[in-house]
Parts: structure tokens; C-alpha cells; sequence
């Protein structure tokens, strides 16, 4: 079986272009094998704290593992991407960014540390101490090349990248268009496990080893990403906040903001039930009909303080 190593110099890149040399070749059908790092690159340790942060180079992070040339892909193609498995490591963190995420500028800068074992994160501080996180890997982070242009590692765009989608677990199909010749296919981002949006800037980023299978398909045309994901397991009781507002990141910020007031009921601190969404919280849009105002709903499942006390 291929095996293709991120932890060896050359194999991360840090734009999304069709002007990229692969870095290895698959063969469609054919399962191949990944070693993918956390998005910081490996700077991140497992003995860093929050002081430790102003040591990072921005530069390093989010580099994806590619591309990698899929033979026999052509442009105008479809590209399905099965995920066989995902084997993350024992350990992974979370950072509040105080720059970056829905509500930047809130919290201080913060790491924190995970123990990721028998299925469970664990924090090592005090900071959520007796939470149980529910372990769902994923990959944040999968894409074909662009049809043009150059375009930043981030945000998202129609031919995939850091969608941060934490419905593409293990036994997931993403299907991807196909801009050029050899779909130039990479990947990044594991995630231990991640809520709905990834509100504080951060899920449990780890790294992993991969599995994985590409397929070409001829059958459909796509402008952007599609999967078909596996049944998600149930989430029992939630505590729910609603925003409300005529401009739908405002109403997600508003939904946040109460959630996290909320949450001290429950013994969580406000910057806790913040960074407990973002590894494992609930978003919908409830309603969008009765213009101009949106409904967004920020969910908490009730397992995760029940799991504390």
C-alpha cells in the first residue's frame, strides 16, 4: 500500500494551485495511506501552556499534504474520496485565538491540552476539568486544485479545502470537481473531534494516520463539494440559546453569547462553554423564512455537564 509521509520536508504546501508538482501518484480504486500532522505543522507541544503561543510561526500552519496526482482524472471529472479510517494520536489541543473565531476579541489567548484515550478527550488543566468529549476524527481539511488562480489555505472554496466539516468521519465519500488533470488531491487538519462550526478558531487539532480510497466519476458534475456521510450517533437533551438578527453572523454571535451566559448554570464558565462548543457543540439555522430576521440555534448536549459532575 502507498504510503505518504507529511512529517517528510516537501510534502505541505500552503496555497490552493493547479500549478503545484504532485507529490506522489495514486491510481484510482487503489487504497493509499496518509500520515497527516496537526495544522500547526508539529509546532505545537506536549508541554506547551498559554505562554508557550507567541512562539508560533503563522506561516507554518495549515499546510495540506499534496497535492497527489490521481491517474486517470480529467478535468470536467468527479472526484469521490472515501475515508477507510482514521487513527489519531493520544494527545491534542485547543487554542482560543483572541484575533480569530466567532467571537474574537471576548477571550484571552488560551491552550489547552487533551488526553485522547478510550474514546474520550480529557482535559489536562483545571480548565474544563471532568469533561468527557466524545472522540469523532475527521479531516478538516480535503481539496482538489482550483481551476485558476491562487487561493489561501483558507476560507473554503467550491472545490473544497478547510471546510472544517465534522461529518466526514471515517466511512465517509466527499465528492470533489475535478478543475484539472490529476485532480491534484490534497489533505489536512485531523480533528479529534469538533463542533459545529468550530466557533473558538480551534477543534482538538491532533494528527493522524489515514486511510483512504479516490475514485473517479464520470456519472455526475459538480460545481462543488457533496458526501454521503455515515448516520451520526444521537446527542440526547440539549441546552439550546437562539439568536436572533437580519444578519446571519450576527444572530450566530448573539446564539453564542447566550449560550455561554447559560452555561454557568451548569458550572461552566463562560470561556469554557465557549471552547465546548467549538469541540462539540450544535448549530442549525431554525428559520429563515419571515425576512429579514434568521434563527440560529447554538446547542450544548447535557451529557457533556452531566460527564463533569
Amino acid at each position: 500500500m502507498l504510503f505518504i509521509d507529511g512529517n517528510r520536508p516537501g510534502s505541505l504546501h500552503y496555497r490552493w494551485s493547479n500549478k503545484l508538482e504532485p507529490i506522489a501518484e495514486v491510481n484510482p480504486g487503489e487504497e493509499f495511506r496518509l500520515a497527516i500532522p496537526d495544522s500547526s505543522g508539529g509546532q505545537i507541544a506536549e508541554d506547551w501552556t498559554t505562554e508557550d503561543m507567541g512562539k508560533i510561526d503563522e506561516s507554518k500552519f495549515d499546510g495540506a499534504l499534496g497535492p497527489i496526482y490521481v491517474q486517470g482524472a480529467k478535468k470536467g471529472d468527479v472526484l469521490e474520496v472515501e475515508i477507510k479510517e482514521i487513527r489519531i494520536a493520544t494527545w491534542g489541543w485547543t487554542a482560543i485565538l483572541s484575533d480569530f473565531g466567532v467571537l474574537k476579541g471576548v477571550f484571552p489567548n488560551r491552550l489547552i491540552l487533551w488526553s485522547l484515550n478510550n474514546g474520550y478527550a480529557i482535559s489536562r488543566s483545571d480548565f474544563l476539568k471532568g469533561v468527557r468529549v466524545p472522540l469523532r476524527p475527521f479531516l478538516g481539511v480535503i481539496g482538489t486544485a482550483p481551476r485558476d488562480y491562487e487561493y489561501p489555505m483558507i476560507p473554503p472554496q467550491s472545490f473544497g479545502g478547510n471546510m472544517d466539516n465534522p461529518l466526514l468521519v471515517a466511512g465517509s465519500k466527499l465528492l470533489l470537481p475535478v478543475n484539472v488533470d490529476g485532480a491534484l488531491l490534497s489533505f489536512s487538519d485531523p480533528h479529534a473531534s469538533q463542533g459545529e462550526g468550530e466557533v473558538c478558531g480551534t477543534a482538538i487539532e491532533t494528527r493522524a494516520e489515514v486511510r483512504a480510497i479516490a475514485r473517479i466519476r464520470r456519472d455526475l458534475k459538480l460545481s462543488g463539494p457533496l458526501a454521503i456521510v455515515p448516520e451520526e450517533p444521537a446527542v440526547g437533551p440539549s441546552l439550546v440559546a437562539m439568536g436572533i438578527s437580519c444578519d446571519l453572523r450576527e444572530a450566530l454571535r448573539e446564539s453564542l453569547k447566550s449560550l455561554t451566559r447559560s452555561a454557568a448554570a451548569y458550572g461552566l464558565k463562560e470561556e469554557e462553554a465557549y471552547v465546548l462548543h467549538s469541540v462539540a457543540g450544535r448549530l442549525s439555522i431554525s428559520e429563515a423564512v419571515d425576512e429579514p430576521n434568521y434563527v440560529v440555534s447554538s446547542y450544548l448536549p447535557l451529557a457533556l455537564f452531566t460527564s463533569r459532575s
